[in-house]
């Protein structure tokens, strides 16, 4: 059974996995990503998970890793750190992942965050990556993702200062989806991953895909990869029921085939 994490029992196609480490703010041990990381991939190959939501509690998400588990790892130990893997197996997850965010998601917390495809955050969420306070800068994707999402400048500024930003400024510079009531986070992240839950599982597969292709490719390649997504799902039994249904103003019922 895990330890630092509570997963529930995929219902109407939504799996929510919870952080629980609330005496260290839902720090990330290497413990904590292990379970993490094993979550996700028995979701990955889970057909009742058709999305999973990543949550903390409402004083943090996650605030940062673990400090003491890094002060104990000198080069070699870093070099060896099993971290590594865990966080390469959460950032390759293929199907939709929600974060719901309240309280701080700090240095390894805003990393996580980073690597969901839709965040909802919190009124009282506060981001950032305060690394360089240590002495050290972000190692799990937090100079990467970070200037990717809210540009340059605020990167520059959030690194090279760890000062944090509040929910609002994030959303104005696209680091979350929305912003809700801290009490509502986890209920707002449900209702939009029921409304991805019932669409076809290939077609929302191959547009994360083709939307993360964007992000790490030139236009015209990304272009090529979304025709050929296109064409994929044109041989897919989903795509003829989404057809159908449209034609005979009904609810589709896609089987992910």
């Amino acid at each position: 059974m895990p330890r630092y994490i509570d997963v529930q029992a995929p219902e109407q196609g939504i799996q929510l996995i919870t952080l629980q480490r609330p005496e260290a703010l839902n720090a990330l041990c290497t413990e904590l990503l292990a379970e993490l990381a094993e979550a996700l991939r028995a979701a990955e190959h889970d057909e009742l998970a058709r999305v999973v939501i990543i949550t903390g509690d409402r004083k943090a998400f996650a605030a940062g890793a673990d400090i003491s588990e890094m002060a104990e790892r000198d080069l070699v130990g870093i070099l060896n750190d099993p971290r590594v893997a865990h966080w390469q197996g959460i950032a390759a997850f293929s199907k939709p992942l929600i974060a719901a965010v309240n309280g701080y998601a700090l240095g390894g917390g805003c990393e996580l965050m980073m690597c969901a495809d839709i965040v909802i955050a919190g009124t009282d969420a506060r981001f950032g990556q305060p690394e360089i306070n240590l002495g050290i800068i972000p190692g799990a994707g937090g100079t990467q993702r970070l200037l990717r999402a809210v540009g340059k400048p605020l990167a520059m500024q959030m690194v090279l200062t760890g000062e944090t930003i509040t929910a609002r400024h994030a959303l104005q510079a696209g680091l979350v989806s929305e912003v809700t009531l801290p009490e509502l986070t986890v209920e707002r992240a449900m209702q939009v991953a029921r409304n991805i839950a019932v669409k076809a599982p290939l077609a929302v597969r191959l547009a994360k895909e083709a939307l993360l292709k964007a992000a790490d490719t030139d236009l015209a390649s990304g272009l090529r990869f979304e025709r050929h997504a296109f064409t994929l799902l044109a041989g897919t039994a989903d795509r003829d029921e989404g057809i159908r249904a449209f034609q005979e103003k009904r609810q589709a019922r896609f089987q992910g085939r």
